[in-house]
């Protein structure tokens, strides 16, 4: 079994980073600052991994087994070895085994998450369509008050438009696992839908919807400003 895994540099955060999203990272440990470097110079991907038991600093937190490899996009570097660096999620992952060594950055066999290939149904037409709708009113609600006008571009693909809704739409760490680790569009996306509309009825009823500190920037690669 070991020849069909992935050898793959962990990175465990108190987050969820879902494919074709993107995040930026401050690097200070000096594991974490060498699992960055190796990943640039053989120009491969790291995990990230969101933690199940222990903390982001000092001891190897164990992670849950499902996560994202990510593709370093930028890195900046300080004169005291620190760096920030911006990743974009590539694919997801399932941990088989986990290597732990003391000083070193944790590493994970791993295997690929396939989705499941659906037939594009009408229920699952009218549930991508309902998703596209209800974001698209949210973004435009959350701006409103910004004299900004913006308008949605929505990904062709429903896995990706779903992942990229999962990311940006607010909720707790174990909901984002639980979507990251569904490998049903339909049910990924039947899932985001009450929350989006959860989030409609929370922004509508407060005159200031600050509480969501989204910004153009954060939807870079969904709108087109006006």
């Amino acid at each position: 079994m070991s020849l069909e895994l992935e050898e793959l540099p962990l990175f465990p955060l108190n987050t969820v980073l879902f494919p074709h999203a993107s995040v930026q990272l401050h690097v200070f440990e000096e594991r974490y600052r060498c699992l960055v470097r190796d990943c640039l110079e053989y120009d491969r991907p790291f995990g990230i991994v969101l933690i199940r038991d222990g903390e982001e600093v000092g001891e190897h937190a164990q992670p849950y087994l499902v996560g994202t490899a990510v593709r370093i996009q930028q890195v900046l570097n300080f004169d005291d070895g620190r760096m920030d660096i911006h990743v974009k999620g590539e694919r997801r992952f399932r941990i088989r085994r986990l290597v732990e060594e003391d000083g070193l950055y944790l590493r994970g066999y791993v295997e690929p998450v396939v989705e499941r290939v659906t037939e594009g149904t009408p229920r699952e037409e009218a549930l991508v369509m309902k998703a596209r709708e209800d974001f698209e009113l949210l973004v435009q609600v959350l701006f409103a008050q910004q004299d900004v006008n913006v308008q949605v571009v929505f990904p062709d693909d429903p896995v990706i438009l779903s992942f990229q809704i999962a990311n940006l739409v607010p909720m707790g760490n174990l909901e984002k696992q639980r979507l990251l680790e569904t490998t049903d569009t339909v049910e990924r996306i039947s899932t985001l839908i009450p929350v989006l509309e959860r989030q409609l009825l929370e922004t509508r009823e407060v005159p200031d919807p600050r509480f969501w500190r989204i910004t153009s920037a954060d939807l870079g690669e969904w709108i087109t400003p006006n």
